[in-house]
């Protein structure tokens, strides 16, 4: 734990908040990268959505989705995020450590994102399995990462990565919110 800073698993009242995160995070931008591709219109991974919080206040959040990468189960990282005035202090590094351990606990086999290799290399993450992997969109394949928990877990992978995990029902789905700007 960080100081004072508790990870905890996500919670439906905790929705509004992760949201202000990932808008004041990656504007509006962030439904256009290619991994909110795999994204749209799904679930999390059951039990694979992660909050930090300073008392009452959620200040970061990380979650991760189910997908094929070129026909071998895997997770998807993302997005992860930490409030403005919490950076720096090893929240994030504790939100992905933690949904790390669990996705292993869990049982799953390996974890891809797109992300700086300089600072997600240092959970494990490379692209040394995902050279024959494409995602949606162009994203540069030098940022397409992956880590394997278990051996061979993506040994041979190699085409599209598509999302498999539970598809949101229609009923489920809120309206569009606009985000919000700064005055």
């Amino acid at each position: 734990m960080v100081h004072g800073i508790t990870i905890r698993h996500e919670r439906l009242r905790d929705i509004d908040a992760r949201e202000n995160l990932l808008d004041a995070a990656f504007g509006e931008a962030r439904f256009t990268k290619s991994s909110q591709r795999l994204r749209d219109g799904r679930l999390p991974a059951d039990g694979l959505s992660f909050v930090a919080c300073d008392g009452a206040r959620v200040i970061g959040t990380v979650r991760l989705w189910s997908v094929s990468c070129g026909g071998r189960d895997a997770l998807l990282l993302g997005p992860m995020a930490v409030a403005d005035d919490c950076r720096s202090r090893g929240i994030g590094a504790k939100l992905i450590g933690r949904a790390l351990r669990e996705a292993r606990r869990r049982g799953h086999g390996a974890v891809v994102l797109v992300g700086d290799a300089a600072y997600y290399g240092r959970f494990g993450f490379s692209n040394a399995k995902t050279q024959d992997l494409r995602m949606p969109g162009t994203p540069e394949p030098e940022r397409l990462l992956a880590i394997q928990f278990a051996p061979g877990a993506l040994d041979g992978a190699r085409g599209a990565i598509v999302a498999t995990g539970t598809i949101v029902p229609e009923i489920a789905l809120p309206a569009a919110k606009p985000l919000r700007r700064a005055a």
